[in-house]
């Protein structure tokens, strides 16, 4: 029997780690092209790209994992079945069922590498990934500065180059407009030939700027007066410019901006926000019966001051206001005036703080209960594959990718809307999250059900001798058609 499990093992091993890598390479496919109008044009290093696709791949092994399970189970007992190997472990003494021991409790392993996984590893490397992205997003496209095309990425400056040469530094009739005084084309560099260099530090870009001049156009002197002479004009032999780069390359965030996102966090981190959340809602609804209270009785500020309208009030449970002065119905009915207004305010403020607090906390829940629920779809879905590949008997990668991307889309597709139902306060959040699984735990019990016990509910062959013995009362009924003498 150790033999037996090996084989099955090492059967089952090697279309999962293959099928892994494929799934994570298709969900990379799909991440690429979702970011693909940010990487495009800023001229990213190599380095850069390699080190995003790492990050992204890591945060989504949390989905190759299952979606590998499902579609190694299916090729692997596939596969035995139509080399009739099944048969033959079957006319050993050895059943489905033990067949698939093994292989569930490497499923099981599977899933606590998944869960330990998504758990530690993927938080950090979620921090990394939107650390390089905002960079990504904030950098500016690669500086390209092309002939004959005015060029305005550097702040407050336009750059035009009438020709580059080869080499790509010497470059000829090159025409700089500084804005800088926000008071429009006031100063203009011209030269007739210069070169442009990046420094080592790649953070200025220099141009050395031979036989030229400068115009400044100064519509003002010192203190607002209309200046005497309001244009400069200055040649030159030789002139320096630099421009700062610091926004095209990449720059550091602080780790500390991101830490705070749920995906970013492990269960015990999860779990001591949501418990400091709870207590934060508590506070703020024992507040605002508070408030509700106080307001409640917002009269006893005047009348219990006063003995003579308060014996008044006690004798009496309806109070006639005109049998009181004026100024102090006045003062009454201004206090319950602002008083109620005061008190809509705070309640509904109080309202709205809460709803947010909550909503922020079920976002913090969702997550929590999505690293069980992904670990959870490893073992449900080997009960899936396993079974089915047993009962369709066909190896290869064609009709188990099929399946594969079958059940797949409905698991994604149930888990979005347990997820969106769960953040609509319809259901609690740890039944919306295991939504797709209770649905999909039926479905399990009733293949491994029919797969272990033989039945013939699920195989092909019953349904293609069904299709012969029908087949067969075809020519009998044209015969007895034909036979039959018709009315004319």
């Amino acid at each position: 029997m150790k033999i037996i499990n090996r084989y099955l093992c090492k059967n089952f091993l090697g279309p999962f780690v293959l099928t892994f890598f494929v799934a994570l390479f298709v969900l990379l496919m799909q991440f690429l092209w979702k970011w693909v109008d940010e990487l495009v044009g800023k001229g990213l290093e190599i380095s850069v790209l390699l080190k995003l696709m790492f990050y992204a791949s890591i945060t989504l092994t949390s989905m190759a994992f299952p979606l590998a399970v499902l579609l190694a189970s299916l090729m692997t007992f596939g596969n035995m079945g139509e080399r009739y190997e099944i048969v033959a472990l079957k006319s050993a003494g050895i059943s489905v069922r033990k067949m698939m021991q093994p292989l569930f409790f490497l499923s099981v392993l599977i899933a606590i590498i998944a869960f330990e996984f998504s758990n530690d590893i993927i938080p950090k490397a979620t921090v990394k990934l939107r650390m390089l992205l905002f960079d990504i997003q904030e950098q500016k496209p690669a500086l390209n500065i092309e002939e004959g095309v005015f060029y305005g990425g550097f702040d407050n400056y336009s750059i035009r180059v009438g020709k580059k040469m080869p080499d790509g530094e010497t470059v000829k009739d090159v025409m700089i407009y500084d804005h800088s005084r926000r008071m429009g084309n006031t100063s203009v560099t011209y030269a007739k030939t210069g070169t442009m260099r990046v420094t080592p530090d790649k953070k200025y870009l220099v141009f050395t700027l031979h036989d030229g001049s400068t115009w400044d156009e100064n519509t003002s002197a010192r203190g607002g007066a209309p200046s005497r002479y309001p244009l400069t004009r200055s040649t030159f032999d030789r002139q320096y410019k630099r421009f700062d780069m610091s926004d095209f390359s990449i720059s550091q965030v602080d780790e500390s901006f991101y830490e705070g996102h749920s995906t970013a966090m492990s269960i015990q981190q999860l779990n001591e926000r949501i418990d400091t959340m709870k207590s934060e809602i508590t506070e703020l609804a024992h507040a605002a019966s508070d408030v509700f209270f106080a307001n409640l009785y917002y009269f006893n500020l005047f009348v219990k001051n006063d003995g003579h309208y308060f014996d008044t009030l006690k004798r009496s449970v309806k109070c006639d206001l005109r049998q009181m002065p004026e100024d102090q119905a006045y003062r009454i009915f201004t206090y319950a005036n602002n008083a109620s207004r005061s008190f809509v305010y705070s309640v509904r403020f109080s309202y709205q703080d809460q709803e947010f607090r909550t909503r922020y906390m079920w976002g913090y829940q969702i997550e929590f209960f999505r690293k069980f629920s992904l670990a959870l779809a490893c073992v449900l879905f080997f009960f899936i594959g396993a079974p089915l590949g047993s009962i369709i008997r066909k190896g290869g990668i064609g009709v188990p990718l099929v399946i594969t991307v079958v059940f797949f889309t409905l698991y994604f597709a149930l888990s979005i809307t347990g997820e969106k139902i769960a953040k609509s306060s319809v259901w609690p959040v740890w039944f919306g999250m295991f939504f797709s699984s209770f649905l999909l735990l039926p479905i399990c019990v009733f293949l491994t059900y029919h797969a272990t016990t033989d039945s013939a509910v699920l195989s092909p062959d019953t349904y293609s001798k069904f299709l012969d013995r029908f087949k067969k009362f075809k020519p009998f009924a044209r015969k007895r058609n034909e036979d039959t003498p018709t009315v004319s």
